[in-house]
């Protein structure tokens, strides 16, 4: 290897457009090798010669002209199928409504809502004030935040939360101008459009406004790892090193987040770390003093509602009896309980059912269950009878929407699946009547022309693994389409089958679509959650190959026409598969991976690390360490044949930080023995979240897919199979 990276020359560049496809390409940037020995404080030692790829300011010029180097040579192997990436892009853009809203919802005599213009990138947020004995909105239109002009000059730009007060008067927001997710509080009049000079720098985005109109509370992040560490309280007209500090959560493996009751009487600071949670409350009226609802306990995870003079509590804590409620269980408290001893049952636990969570009303309870890998809700009603809504599909994704007011018999709720775009839905709880109040716009789409199913893998273990599907009607189960198989597997986060607008471009070119709901996420409860971490979180990544055989056996696939996809900690799962069974897959996409596991973990001073020792492991210890090694991407590279990859990043990732997949791909390069292509892109302006607006994030989605549908061989411009023709 050379000992300094070389940016491609002019005439190179040139050279590479000329070829005809990425396949062809052979001479990738190349980083150079410096020693560096990663140290274990047991002793251990691993050598990571591309440790100097880490930059955290991201000024290293160095550094920059290697990813500069990559992002050239991605451009150059991309050229060929520009008209296809361009192709791709169109289609997708042209299913989207662009002028288009959200549904609105009340809230202290205002209607809330959220809407697009025609060629903007960015979301307005706008209400109008609620008319008596009409859900008309013919009030004058109040635009709260304009997006647009508010990103406009900007590379990246996000608004991550907002709050009105509790007069209706005042618009607190969090803003975030690179990508880091490091915000800035700013306030201003809506009437007006007068923004005060009150600035709160590094920041969550997660505010929250007591009832005197003037205190705003907040989370103040670390500025080195970007925990939240510091709840603040902020008294509008006043400098922001005047705050003073409300809460300060002294152990790193909690995160932290403030809100309030569903009744509005108490503001409440959750904290919660991966086994253990803990959450102290105050009045409203009076947030001076917050009081913790029960003490936290390892094992013991809680989340605390007020509604109707009482607390209604999720929670896995075992009963009076000592039996352990994995799957959660409801509890209630009077007003003033301070401790689990005072928690009554109310909702069992069930080995079958997990519930997700609730949402209180003042004449029912919404609970949010899986079971069977599927979500329903549960109405619960004051007399004691209950009910599920109801399904239309055999896999489905279905979840509360936003239930603003709890003075109502109308409950809404989202449902969608992969081949029902998102729609919101009301169902009157005492009548039973349903209206469906939006249905997500697809131009052009037709649902009939799709077919979903369930299906259920065996894993290696004998572990039945549910599965996704998605294809196009005509589509002949020959083993010989392409596929592409996608899953996350991590944080017991469930990948539900939810519509997916892009792929219905591969969906008309004759691919199937699968999800493959592995061990790591919580579709199948608690359980599922447990058998895919720590000690045991081999099983995410055999789950998966395991479905993609199952798949191929079943004649979904062709054995060499597999693509796989994963980000993040999807991304590990990527890795993961690529060194454990690379003939698998002909290409592998992969977003801001997180591949450079013990490093990483080994190093508190990164974000997320301390938080996640109860996810990964704590590789401080000789065990975890050792079990981390046995997986870890970068680490267990060797010289075999790879598939082709597109490894994508983003400069100020704070999640996963962009060095990871950097030297990921450098080691690649080193022993790969296949000549399949393996592009990198960063994207310098953004971080874990892509590019933001909603237009920018499918140009890149665009190019991943093209290079994908060049490697598996799929031709055609967005049209139906042969066989469906």
């Amino acid at each position: 290897m050379k000992s300094t990276c070389l940016l491609l020359s002019a005439a190179f560049l040139m050279t590479l457009s000329a070829v005809s496809t990425a396949a062809s390409l052979s001479t990738p940037p190349d980083a150079g090798k410096k020693p560096h020995v990663v140290k274990a404080p047991f002793g251990a030692q691993r050598e990571d010669e591309y440790y100097w790829l880490r930059d955290d300011a991201r000024k290293n010029g160095e550094m920059l002209a290697y990813l500069n180097a990559e992002n050239a040579y991605v451009d150059a192997a991309m050229a060929p199928l520009k008209p296809l990436e361009n192709k791709l892009y169109e289609e997708i853009v042209s299913r989207i409504k662009q002028d288009d809203s959200s549904v609105p919802y009340r809230e202290r005599g205002y209607w809330y809502y959220t809407r697009f213009e025609t060629g903007q990138d960015y979301p307005i947020y706008a209400r109008r004030r609620h008319l008596a004995d009409t859900n008309a909105m013919d009030a004058a239109e109040a635009i709260l935040l304009d997006v647009n002009a508010m990103a406009k000059d900007k590379d990246y730009f996000s608004v991550g939360d907002w709050a009105v007060s509790q007069d209706n008067r005042l618009l607190a927001w969090a803003e975030d101008a690179v990508g880091r997710r490091q915000y800035t509080v700013r306030v201003k009049d809506i009437a007006t459009g007068e923004v005060f000079a009150d600035e709160i720098k590094g920041v969550s985005p997660n505010l929250v406004w007591a009832d005197d109109n003037r205190t705003l509370f907040y989370v103040e992040n670390d500025p080195e790892t970007l925990l939240t560490v510091r709840v603040k309280r902020h008294v509008l007209g006043t400098p922001a090193s005047q705050d003073v500090l409300v809460y300060e959560e002294h152990d790193d493996s909690f995160y932290m987040g403030i809100g309030r009751t569903r009744d509005d009487k108490f503001i409440c600071i959750g904290v919660e770390s991966t086994v253990s949670s803990e959450t102290r409350c105050a009045s409203a009226a009076d947030p001076r003093e917050f009081a913790v609802l029960a003490a936290r306990e390892r094992d013991v995870e809680y989340s605390a509602d007020h509604l109707d003079g009482r607390w209604v509590i999720r929670t896995n804590a075992p009963g009076a009896d000592g039996k352990p409620a994995p799957n959660f269980k409801i509890v209630t408290a009077a007003d003033g309980a301070r401790s689990r001893s005072e928690w009554k049952e109310w909702v069992a636990h069930r080995d079958d059912v997990f519930i997700e969570g609730f949402e209180l009303f003042d004449g029912f309870t919404a609970v949010s269950e899986r079971s069977d890998g599927l979500e329903r809700l549960r109405l619960l009603r004051k007399d004691g009878r209950e009910e599920y809504v109801k399904a239309d599909e055999p896999a489905y994704a279905m979840g509360l929407s936003v239930n603003a007011e709890p003075d109502t018999p109308w409950l809404r709720y989202s449902y969608t699946s992969l081949t029902t775009p998102m729609t919101t839905f009301e169902v009157n709880v005492e009548t039973g009547e349903r209206k469906l109040l939006k249905r997500e716009p697809v131009l052009g789409y037709d649902p009939d022309k799709y077919v979903t199913e369930r299906l259920w893998a065996i894993a290696r273990d004998g572990t039945k693994v549910p599965v996704s599907l998605v294809y196009r009607k005509g589509f002949e189960k020959n083993g010989k389409a392409a596929m592409l198989q996608y899953a996350y597997g991590s944080y017991g986060s469930s990948t539900d089958p939810r519509f997916n607008g892009p792929v219905v471009s591969l969906l008309d070119r004759g691919m199937v679509y699968a999800i493959a709901h592995i061990r790591g996420g919580q579709e199948m409860g608690r359980k599922w959650y447990d058998d895919g971490k720590l000690f045991k979180k081999k099983n995410t990544f055999t789950d998966f190959i395991d479905v993609t055989d199952f798949l191929v056996k079943q004649g979904y696939a062709a054995p060499d026409r597999v693509a796989a996809y994963g980000g993040s900690a999807g991304g590990l799962l990527m890795g993961a598969i690529s060194n454990l069974a690379p003939d698998r897959y002909r290409v592998i996409l992969s977003q801001v991976p997180f591949v450079d596991v013990v490093t990483t973990m080994l190093d508190p001073t990164i974000p997320l690390t301390t938080n996640e020792y109860d996810e990964w492991g704590n590789p401080e210890k000789k065990d975890y360490y050792d079990y981390m090694l046995s997986y870890s991407p970068y680490d267990n590279l060797k010289a075999q044949a790879y598939p082709a990859m597109f490894v994508g990043t983003g400069l100020w990732d704070s999640q996963v930080q962009y060095w990871e997949p950097a030297k990921y791909v450098a080691r690649l390069r080193d022993l790969n023995t296949s000549k399949a292509p393996v592009l990198f892109r960063t994207n310098m302006d953004a971080g874990h979240g892509g590019k933001s607006g909603r237009f920018r994030r499918y140009r890149e989605l665009s190019e991943m897919y093209a290079f994908m549908l060049d490697q598996l061989g799929v031709g055609g411009a967005g049209t139906a199979p042969a066989s469906a023709k």
